[in-house]
Order: structure tokens, then sequence, then C-alpha cells
């Protein structure tokens, strides 16, 4: 079977020329007569992959030297605990709320201190991002907490908050190394890789160092950030094929000219799709315009039934995983960094092509 454009939201495409390199690598890394998978985390082989991988990542982001890069487990999910476990020590954060993921943040940083959430956007449906220019962060805050891009509401910030001496931290899973970003801005900034890294199973973290050894006494040690940097990730068994897999992701990204051509192409990208979309009578999108996601763009018709019926036909097309989270429903296409540009103009033909023969019913 040929290849298809996957516009899945996470695990997501990922480069051909990456997956070509690893299969020709697969039985046989660096003549070492062993897979990759296969490899010593403690070997010098391993070793020189996992500093290849955090140098690769320093350029592509620019990350200064007092910032620490762990490549660590449990998704972004467990950084939702590993957030407050190691950063609330006056026992306060604040949190914006954009979406599904922000709200699990929520729920789980209450576990371990009081959180004020101190702007939403849920009065309508999660659809744009709350300005927050007027906000007042109350000092008393150990943190400030956004979702950069929320891959379910397809919502994004342009700009990103000032929040003075309260570190900032980030879940950027689904939008890192799509745009260029100012990493001194953030205290912490952590991502699955599922989305713009490598295959799941592992997460980064950037961490400003005056922010690691403050855990709580009762963090299990496997959550406190101080062991990882201390171990430089290698504490315990690391996913170490999803290591290699992101090293050649940041290598490929360093080839294609950096993040800030990967922004240009991400921006082609998503100026196609919205394009189609805002002069389309049969397809639209709910998210307000300041508000969109270069990453996630869902979309839909005016029907269940329409959505399904296009579904289908893009399915028949080579188009697939477009259909929208549940909660949601529509369509999403899932534009990554790995998305080529001829798959949104494919998805945009396709789109056409639908709408032509549902005129009558328009």
């Amino acid at each position: 079977m040929d290849r298809v454009y996957n516009f899945s939201a996470g695990p997501s495409v990922l480069p051909q020329s990456v997956l070509a390199k690893a299969q020709a690598e697969l039985l046989n890394y660096a003549d070492s007569g062993m897979s990759v998978m296969e490899l010593s985390h403690r070997s010098s082989l391993f070793n020189d992959i996992i500093e290849k991988a955090e140098k690769d990542l320093r350029d592509l982001m620019d990350i200064p030297d007092n910032y620490q890069i762990l490549f660590l487990q449990g998704g972004a999910t467990l950084q939702f605990s590993m957030i407050p476990l190691n950063l609330m020590v006056k026992g306060k954060a604040g949190y914006i709320h954009t979406g599904s993921w922000s709200k699990k943040a929520i729920q789980e940083a209450k576990k371990y201190g009081e959180i004020d959430v101190i702007a939403s956007s849920e009065d309508k449906g999660f659809t744009y991002i709350p300005k927050l220019d007027q906000v007042q962060f109350d000092q008393v805050y150990d943190y400030i907490h956004i979702t950069t891009n929320n891959t379910i509401e397809g919502t994004a910030y342009s700009d990103i908050p000032d929040t003075g001496d309260i570190p900032l931290v980030a879940d950027m899973s689904s939008n890192i190394l799509s745009e260029v970003i100012d990493v001194k801005k953030f205290g912490v900034i952590y991502a699955g890789a599922q989305k713009n890294i490598g295959p799941a199973g592992l997460t980064l973290v950037i961490i400003r160092e005056d922010l690691i050894g403050k855990a709580k006494k009762n963090c299990p040690v496997m959550l406190d950030y101080k062991t990882h940097s201390d171990s430089n990730s290698l504490y315990n068994t690391p996913p170490t094929f999803a290591i290699y897999m992101a090293s050649l992701v940041f290598e490929w990204l360093k080839e294609l000219g950096g993040v800030k051509k990967m922004e240009e192409l991400n921006r082609e990208k998503a100026a196609i799709l919205y394009g189609y979309l805002e002069q389309s009578k049969l397809f639209s999108s709910p998210v307000e315009k300041e508000s969109r996601s270069l990453m996630n763009i869902p979309f839909a018709t005016s029907t269940a039934a329409l959505d399904a019926e296009f579904l289908a036909k893009a399915q028949a097309a080579g188009l697939v995983t477009l259909k929208g989270h549940r909660s949601v429903g529509g369509m999403r296409a899932s534009i990554y960094n790995a998305m080529p540009v001829e798959g949104v103009k494919r998805l945009v033909e396709v789109m056409e092509i639908f709408e032509n023969s549902h005129k009558v019913n328009v």
C-alpha cells in the first residue's frame, strides 16, 4: 500500500527520510552488530545519541546554558503532577484554562495546593485565547501555567504572556519546534514527543536551573526533576529508541533550515487550509481568527451525516485520521511539522470536490 497523508493529532506523521534512516540502521547501528533498541543506555554509543539530541535541540531552540534539557517518560500528563510537586513552594499557582488539557492539568494540580484559574475561554466553548495584557499576576503564585496550543480545540497563543518574576510554565506538546519562541520567557517548557518530536514514549522538559531542587519532601524520587538533572536523564533506563528517533528528527529539522524555516512552511500550510475554509460555503472553522492554531485545524460541515460522508471520501482518497476529537466532533487536520505542503493541498482538493458535489444542499 502507498503511504497515506496522516492527519492524526498524535501519534502523528514522521518525516519519511527519518523513517528510512531508522529502517536502514535498525538491525545494525553504527557497526555495533546490534539494533539501537538493544544498546545499553550506559554505553558510549547511546551516550553519543543522547548528547547529540541535546545539542541539536539547544541549537534549534536557542536554549540558554542555564536551562536543563531532560528526556523523561510518562507523557505530558505526568507533568501535570511533576510541575506542582517540584514548583509549588508557597502552595499557590495560577492556571489559564483554554481547553481539555488545561482542565486536566488544573484538576491534577489541585491535589498539591491552591489553584486560581486566572482566565478562561470556557464561556465560548474554548474557541479563543483569553486576553491577558490586563491581568495582574498575584506575586504569591509559585508559577503561572498555560497550554500554548490546544490540540483538541484548535487554538493557540499568538502572544506569550509576560508574567514578570513569576515562572511561566508551558505545556507545549502540540506546537514545540513548529515556530520560533523565546525560551527565556519560560521557567519550564514540557512536551510529549508524539506530535513534532518523534514516537510516543518520550517527554521533553526544558527547565531553568534555579527551579530544580525545590521538590516537596514527599515527592517520589522519579518525579523529582533533580533526580533526572543530576543523572543526565539516565537515573533509570530511558526511552532509548524514542530518544534516538527524536535525535533523527532534530537532525532533519536542522538540515531543513531550522525552526525559522519550519515556521515559514507551517504558516504556508495553515494559510492554504484556512484560506479555503474562509471562502467555503460548506465547511467552516469554529475558532476565532486571532486564536487559530498552526498545528491543529478543526472544521465541520452543517451536519454530522455530512461530516461522516466527507470522512469516508477523504479516507478513500488516502487522507486518514481526520475525524475530530470525540468531545467536539467534526473534522480536525493536524498539520504538524512532518506533514508536507502537498498533503494540505490534497486535502483542500478533496474538500473542494466534495463541496462541489453537494452544492445543491449548501
